[in-house]
């Protein structure tokens, strides 16, 4: 088992490495996910990271797609020694469509929000088998904050086909961390900037069922009899702020 990653170097490297063994297996819709509030700062630095880890493979055939013209631009003129094209998800005189040409073999979308989901899902239908990949998306907002026919509609027919190969998200004394091809994995914090490795589930722990798993590693009784859900006494939620400032600052070290 790997080493919990504890530092934004590691984190990054564990991440390049997932996506490669995802996209080796065959996989070609793909998210990297750091869920650190303060990441989106750095997503176009990380994003030169991963360039260069397709640079040998596709060369001319990546294409690099911010979400606007403006963040573009930037990565373009930070990046003015690059062979691959950098470009944006489309505006409505210059839509996605016209984004896309048919000598790009793999695509990196950087930073997406819940704002250009359509843009990114036409993107997908538009790369047919060419790879997609993701980088520090925050789609899920869709998920959870949709509500209705059209809000399932859009997680049925395209938030359900994304394959997250590296997640990392902090959590109350403890981390959530997936890296292809391994499952969910809980790991707990033992120490200042140390982690222990808790279980690992097939299906992503949310809501009740993360519960759960959080205060049976705190060392509940979380048995089948056990008294309702409304009544359970919750994991301790009032050092979250700090834990989470704390593993920022272990990230950015």
């Amino acid at each position: 088992m790997m080493e919990f990653p504890n530092t934004l170097e590691s984190a990054i490297a564990q991440a390049k490495q997932s996506t490669v063994a995802a996209l080796e297996a065959g996989l070609t819709r793909l998210q990297v996910e750091l869920k650190v509030p303060e990441i989106a700062l750095k997503a176009e630095s990380i994003a030169k990271e991963f360039t260069d880890l397709f640079a040998d493979d596709y060369g001319s055939g990546l294409k690099v797609l911010f979400p606007d013209s403006g963040a573009a631009a930037l990565a373009r003129r930070n990046w003015s020694d690059v062979e691959f094209n950098v470009n944006d998800l489309g505006s409505r005189n210059t839509p996605i469509e016209k984004k896309v040409a048919e000598e790009d073999q793999i695509f990196l979308v950087v930073s997406p929000s819940a704002v250009e989901v359509q843009k990114v899902e036409k993107l997908c239908n538009l790369a047919g088998d060419r790879p997609v990949i993701l980088l520090i998306p925050q789609l899920e907002d869709v998920a959870t904050v949709g509500i209705g026919y059209a809000a399932r509609q859009l997680r049925e027919r395209f938030l359900s086909t994304l394959e997250s190969c590296f997640y990392l998200q902090p959590l109350d004394e403890a981390a959530l961390l997936k890296r292809y091809p391994s499952g969910w994995q809980l790991w707990i914090e033992k120490g200042e900037n140390q982690y222990e490795f808790f279980c690992e589930e097939v299906e992503k722990p949310v809501g009740d069922d993360l519960d759960r798993l959080l205060r049976k590693a705190a060392g509940e009784d979380v048995s089948e009899e056990e008294t309702p859900v409304f009544a359970k006494k919750s994991y301790k939620k009032q050092g979250i702020f700090s834990n989470l400032q704390r593993f920022l600052k272990a990230l950015s070290q």
